[in-house]
């Protein structure tokens, strides 16, 4: 189990964020649990990269000096894996707001949904959804969303590396994408069903890796706080002991 200096000198925590939660709540947790055992005052901590409260998977949590280090990782490739329902699309492009319109799918074929991925690979430009944390003249786009207000939305370049289809169930069409800094798949979603004549949004979504960082090797926050709730049992046992 690590110490208060090696927390404050800086570590790297993989974290596999549970469904519901925002990426803000798992650090907030995090700082919490290790500052509760150690009885220290202030510890930075801090994620590279937000995932939505609907998205599950990999955040990269950074501590003490190593927060310094946050930028350098948001901007490595990320790896995603996820479902796009077909036929329907939601002003959030996600399962966050109701279905507002809905389109035919019948015309839509298996050969259809692998060719139509070819031109989202490369540096493309892509508009962020209006529900989103972009700041747009010192205001949130999902605050002006959420007011019913319009807004001009600029376009920005991405790069997507891989899009892959893993799985064709219509009306649901499960994929993989390994992509650059600032993509949103939420928007990729939405433009995929446009690409074949129709609508779709994102109906599941996790981050599997950022740069040589993998899920796989990332613990839960329940884990996490398992294990420091059993070094401060252990710590009181010995005091109580000697």
């Amino acid at each position: 189990m690590l110490t208060e200096k090696e927390y404050k000198d800086g570590q790297i925590l993989l974290i596999d964020k549970p469904l519901q939660w925002t990426s803000f709540q798992v650090v907030n947790k995090l700082r919490w649990l290790i500052r509760k055992q150690f009885s220290i005052k202030k510890l930075k901590v801090g994620h590279a990269g937000t995932l939505d409260p609907l998205a599950s998977g990999l955040l990269v949590i950074c501590t003490g000096k190593f927060t310094k280090r946050i930028h350098e990782f948001q901007g490595q490739t990320k790896e995603y894996t996820g479902t796009i329902k077909l036929g329907a699309t939601t002003p959030s492009y996600d399962l966050e707001t109701e279905i507002d319109h809905t389109f035919p799918i019948d015309h839509i074929t298996k050969e259809m949904i692998l060719n139509a991925t070819t031109p989202f690979i490369g540096e493309i430009d892509q508009y962020p959804p209006v529900f989103s944390a972009l700041k747009k003249e010192g205001k949130r786009l999902y605050e002006y969303a959420r007011e019913g207000e319009n807004v001009e939305i600029n376009a920005r370049k991405i790069t997507i590396n891989k899009f892959e289809i893993t799985r064709v169930e219509l009306p649901e069409v499960d994929f993989k994408v390994v992509c650059g800094k600032g993509t949103y798949i939420r928007s990729l979603a939405h433009d995929f069903g446009k690409s074949l004549q129709s609508g779709a949004h994102l109906t599941a979504l996790r981050r599997t890796k950022i740069g040589s960082f993998s899920v796989e090797d990332a613990t839960t926050v329940q884990f996490f706080e398992d294990q420091l709730q059993s070094k401060i049992e252990t710590t009181q046992n010995n005091v109580v002991q000697n």
